[in-house]
């Protein structure tokens, strides 16, 4: 298949790129390097560099690669500034978006497949775990501004019938190509407390999260290729708190560090847990990597680093 990645140079979509590229589809990776660096991209794919804001540019890459497929991983994550600059946030997750989803239909697209949040997108809610049909009342801009997208693209399905499937994401971790101290919170500990430093907890750290391994993910962006049709939940369905999260990296790495202690965020979700069922039963999703697995694989590529 000919698949575009918007936001392939990013964490997940570089990791999504080098997945389809190993399955032998013919890659095409559109960027502006607001995250991750170009060494980093995959010689095998084609790269346009463009910003999913500027129409005019990104319609020459549309035209140029002819895609079947848009895998939409571009757009802003930063939850925190998300809420410090909402307005920045909409201009790049919902414009940005309706300029690729346009260009998906004008230039006969079957498919486009969009990474939005588990996390972000239920709040705090009363039921857990949350899935595909728990009340959406996200505490963020980013989490409104995914479900904003989800919703355009929900209308270009009903309007001129373009497949989607929409991946609901848990917290996404593994290694990254840039500094072992950015990313998720997992990343973070541990380059944290590998240079004996005392990790940051923002509240008491009873606070608890679905953590998944990056390479299920890409098995996820596989399987949707020619899956069914849907918004499915992609987590692990289980949850770790970010006290338990310390003492398993810890012990992984034979360090004992005690974290300290800061005033909780009101814009973070304080639990959340995704409920996996309709993946596994529609997408044949089954996550392969546990916590503890996971972790030992970042601490060895950057130990191999």
């Amino acid at each position: 298949m000919r698949i575009l990645v918007t936001g392939g140079a990013g964490f997940i979509g570089l990791n999504v790129v080098g997945g389809y590229l190993k399955d032998k589809h013919e890659v095409g990776v559109v960027s502006n390097f607001s995250s991750g660096k170009r060494e980093s991209l995959n010689k095998k794919a084609k790269f346009y560099k463009a910003d999913i804001r500027n129409k005019e540019v990104l319609e020459k890459v549309f035209k140029d690669f002819k895609p079947e497929i848009v895998n939409h991983h571009a757009g802003h994550t930063g939850v925190k500034e998300s809420v410090e600059n909402p307005s920045y946030d909409a201009e790049i997750n919902i414009i940005g978006s309706i300029n690729v989803f346009e260009l998906a239909v004008k230039y006969r697209v079957r498919r486009i497949i969009f990474p939005s949040t588990g996390g972000g997108l239920y709040g705090e809610s009363a039921k857990l775990p949350a899935n595909e049909n728990t009340p959406i009342e996200p505490i963020s801009p980013y989490g409104v501004s995914k479900y904003c997208v989800e919703n355009y693209l929900n209308y270009f399905k009903r309007l001129y019938g373009i497949e989607r499937v929409i991946l609901r994401y848990a917290n996404v971790y593994g290694p990254r190509w840039g500094s072992l101290c950015e990313g998720s919170v997992v990343e973070i500990f541990i380059c944290k407390i590998l240079k004996r430093e005392k990790p940051t907890i923002f509240g008491d750290g009873t606070q608890s999260y679905d953590f998944i391994f990056v390479e299920d993910v890409v098995r996820t962006n596989i399987l949707a290729l020619d899956g069914k049709e849907g918004i499915y939940n992609i987590g692990t369905g289980r949850e770790t708190s970010l006290n338990l999260l310390i003492d398993i990296i810890s012990k992984a790495l034979g360090i004992k560090v005690k974290p300290k202690y800061d005033l909780s965020r009101k814009w973070e979700v304080k639990r959340i847990i995704l409920d996996i069922e309709r993946a596994k039963k529609e997408l044949g999703f089954v996550p392969q990597y546990s916590l503890e697995e996971g972790i030992r694989r970042i601490i060895e590529w950057y130990r191999g680093r």
